[in-house]
């Protein structure tokens, strides 16, 4: 029988390129436009793939009249949703393993397990409350077992993760319930990244990243405060994409419709929560409120540039010239991915990559935190 020490780590990393993959083509999804292309959910026009034939579609198209049958679009939304789906499997077995010494915790992540499915099926029957209130017991009971193990980090973050797949699935349906909300879509995005960083962080730990003393202490705050501001700045590229103000500055660069102080509208822009049963779809700001998230995201994309190059210099010069150099690189080919956006009119591969690149930032500081990290001789035993 293979051991456990030796399964976590590669587990740990396939699950969190898969995550890396599902981040990326889950921005495709949005920026295509398709995230309404299936009307309802876990299903896309009540098949557990997608209408393919003639009757099909006819039928699809008698159901949802509001929303036709997109064929070019549906595939890619249930895909996303399938992809997800099997992210999550790999991520339960990864929480399994991860658990196998805590009975207590393991017993925790099954019932977790049971909870998600029955209430996806009550979901499906019209048992909304229900469905729910599973579904939020499916998300506490992992939570409360990451926080109970007595084992290393990346056991932790892969309980901590399953936890996290199952609230994006929650944020998944209200996507579509919801109509595109913002702050849902939004949330949607960081769920991703999130689950992501878990795993990332999970997989770097188990392979032993990690640093024989506490030395470094003060330069692992730097790099948190980084992770930090990070994490603020892909929030507001999330909310900047979910209300379609990616070109509210049309393809300036860096003025805004020809101007250093366009009309901005912030209150407007920064509304987290509006109104129920609003389709979002396309957006429905004024110019000035989407002007107003695009300035913003750009102020937030200046200062993480500045914040973030003077730590990659703080790491080299601190003996970690690998890991500063490439938050270095990532840091600058994130921006050129930004600009390029603007200057191009959003096209679909380089917005893509956008997405993309900000995951492979956070990663980078999470490589240079794992790095830094003291690495105890009691935990290296955890595996063994």
């Amino acid at each position: 029988m293979i051991r456990s020490r030796k399964i976590i780590p590669y587990l740990a990393m396939l699950a969190a390129v898969f995550a890396f993959g599902l981040v990326m083509f889950g921005a495709f999804v949005r920026l295509s436009n398709a995230g309404l292309s299936c009307p309802d959910w876990p299903t896309c026009y009540g098949k557990a793939s997608w209408p393919h034939h003639e009757q099909a579609v006819a039928a699809a198209n008698a159901a949802f009249p509001d929303r036709p049958y997109e064929a070019s679009k549906a595939w890619r939304e249930q895909v996303h949703r399938m992809l997800a789906g099997t992210l999550g499997v790999l991520v339960l077995v990864l929480a399994l393993i991860a658990a196998r010494r805590d009975r207590i915790v393991m017993l925790a992540i099954i019932i977790s397990a049971v909870f998600a499915a029955t209430g996806v099926v009550l979901y499906l029957h019209g048992e909304r409350d229900w469905s729910s209130g599973l579904a939020l017991l499916a998300i506490l009971l992992p939570t409360a077992g990451a926080f109970w193990l007595r084992e290393r980090a990346a056991l932790k973050m892969s309980v901590l993760a399953l936890a996290v797949i199952i609230f994006q699935a929650m944020l998944g349906m209200w996507t579509v319930t919801l109509l595109l909300k913002p702050i849902v879509v939004m949330g949607h995005l960081l769920g991703g990244i999130t689950t992501f960083g878990l795993l990332a962080y999970a997989a770097l730990r188990s392979h032993g990243f990690g640093s024989p003393d506490d030395r470094f202490a003060p330069l692992r705050r730097w790099v948190v405060l980084g992770i930090v501001l990070l994490g603020c700045q892909i929030a507001l590229g999330g909310w900047t994409s979910a209300n379609y103000a990616a070109l509210a500055c049309g393809t300036d660069f860096p003025t805004c419709l020809g101007q250093w102080t366009p009309p901005t509208d912030f209150h407007q822009g920064f509304v987290l929560w509006r109104e129920v049963g609003v389709n979002y779809e396309g957006g429905v700001l004024d110019m000035a409120a989407r002007s107003a998230i695009q300035i913003a995201h750009r102020i937030g994309a200046l200062v993480v540039f500045c914040y973030l190059m003077w730590l990659a210099w703080r790491l080299a010069r601190s003996g970690f010239r690998t890991g500063g150099i490439a938050v270095a690189v990532a840091l600058v080919v994130q921006v050129l991915l930004g600009i390029s956006n603007v200057h191009f009119g959003l096209p679909l591969q380089v917005a893509t990559l956008h997405n993309g690149g900000a995951a492979l930032l956070l990663f980078t500081l999470l490589a240079n935190f794992a790095r830094l990290q003291s690495w105890h001789a009691m935990e290296m035993e955890s595996y063994a």
